[in-house]
């Protein structure tokens, strides 16, 4: 039997992680053919004081490492942080994705109890249930991140929809 933990949580970000790939390869593409400094849309945001497109890429893959490494009992794959163009992008989700393609359903059996400790050693320190975790902070931050990195491209003029930011399910 596959872990609802697992379904509800690893086929996610694979989806909208592979859609935001193909986004971002639009990105670039647009970039490219119309003459625009891709630094205009990596650097772009949709308010002064709200995250850059790369910014909201790297939380976006943060967020899918971290929520299925802590609820997989594994450790969490950290990156440097360092892209600045659209290949880095896809190169961060890639591995980001191929993290997540070497779990298996199985590490998450039981991870719905599972205490789960954010900001630890804090003053934010805050626990919840690997199901709180999952359900009422993991997904609502990467789903955010996800279209607010959408929401820039579009805003920025790339004829992408709601079919692109879904992806194939």
């Amino acid at each position: 039997m596959t872990s609802p933990m697992y379904t509800n949580s690893v086929p996610v970000f694979k989806q909208l992680l592979t859609a935001l790939k193909a986004i971002l390869a639009q990105a670039d593409a647009h970039a490219a053919a119309k003459a625009i400094e891709p630094d205009a849309l990596l650097l772009a945001r949709l308010y002064p004081d709200m995250f850059t497109l790369l910014k909201q890429v790297q939380i976006a893959a943060d967020f899918a490492r971290g929520i299925s490494a802590r609820l997989a009992g594994v450790e969490v794959p950290t990156y440097e942080g360092k892209e600045k163009s659209f290949a880095d992008l896809d190169g961060l989700l890639t591995r980001t994705l191929e993290f997540i393609d070497s779990l298996n359903s199985s590490q998450f059996e039981g991870s719905e109890s599972n205490a789960i400790v954010l900001r630890a050693g804090t003053p934010k320190e805050k626990k919840l249930s690997g199901q709180a975790y999952l359900s009422n902070y993991g997904l609502p931050q990467f789903f955010f991140h996800v279209t607010t990195a959408y929401d820039i491209l579009r805003h920025n003029g790339l004829a992408i929809g709601k079919r692109d930011y879904m992806g194939a399910y």
